[in-house]
């Protein structure tokens, strides 16, 4: 992996020779938490692909996860318009936040990015001991899971004739969420499936 960015291309100046960089989760587009770099600390985190800030309170630099061991894997980096702060897409491993939570900025998963979690429970249910719905299902295999998706799919579309708004929230919702069962069971990412669409509307335009 090329992270092609500039570094005497920042606006070094403007901001004192501290860029701003926030940091974005790769999958769900979840901000994780803000940060400053320097020249040096932003070309370690080049090189070495873990994120490094530059600590204003330490007087050094500062990997991320560096006692902890949740660090932050770059997959992209970026400047805004102005090239006076950059954006992190990461990897990371564990919660980012210092209170272990994942996020630094919300306490509620929100938007888009809780498909990214709920997908992440389905996962965690496959060997959890626990009997809950989620494992029954998956542990029944392939014909009853492709069969629920169906009654799902069958259910919404009936809901869809009538006038009932929440009917048909609910039965969509019932719909993801086995549809999300049946892609963690043959072992396919919601990425996966953003990417082929990202590729089908790049070759229309």
């Amino acid at each position: 992996m090329t992270l092609k960015i500039n570094i005497e291309n920042l606006n070094w100046e403007k901001t004192k020779g501290y860029i701003p960089g926030i940091i974005q989760h790769y999958v769900s587009g979840e901000i994780l938490m803000h940060g400053y770099l320097n020249r040096e600390s932003l070309k370690k985190t080049i090189k070495e692909k873990k994120v490094t800030f530059y600590s204003r309170t330490k007087n050094r630099l500062w990997t991320k996860g560096e006692n902890s061991k949740n660090y932050l894997i770059v997959k992209n980096i970026s400047s805004d318009c102005d090239q006076d702060t950059i954006l992190i897409v990461v990897k990371p491993y564990g919660n980012t936040c210092h209170l272990n939570k994942p996020s630094c900025f919300s306490k509620k998963i929100e938007n888009f990015s809780f498909l990214f979690y709920l997908e992440k429970i389905i996962n965690k249910k496959k060997t959890n001991q626990k009997k809950s719905y989620t494992s029954k299902l998956l542990k029944l295999g392939i014909q009853k899971i492709a069969q629920k998706v169906g009654e799902e799919a069958v259910e919404t579309i009936l809901s869809s004739m009538t006038k009932e708004k929440n009917d048909l929230i609910n039965e969509t919702s019932d719909l993801i969420y086995h549809l999300l069962v049946l892609l963690n069971f043959k072992k396919i990412q919601f990425k996966e499936i953003i990417h082929n669409l990202q590729t089908r509307n790049a070759k229309k335009n």
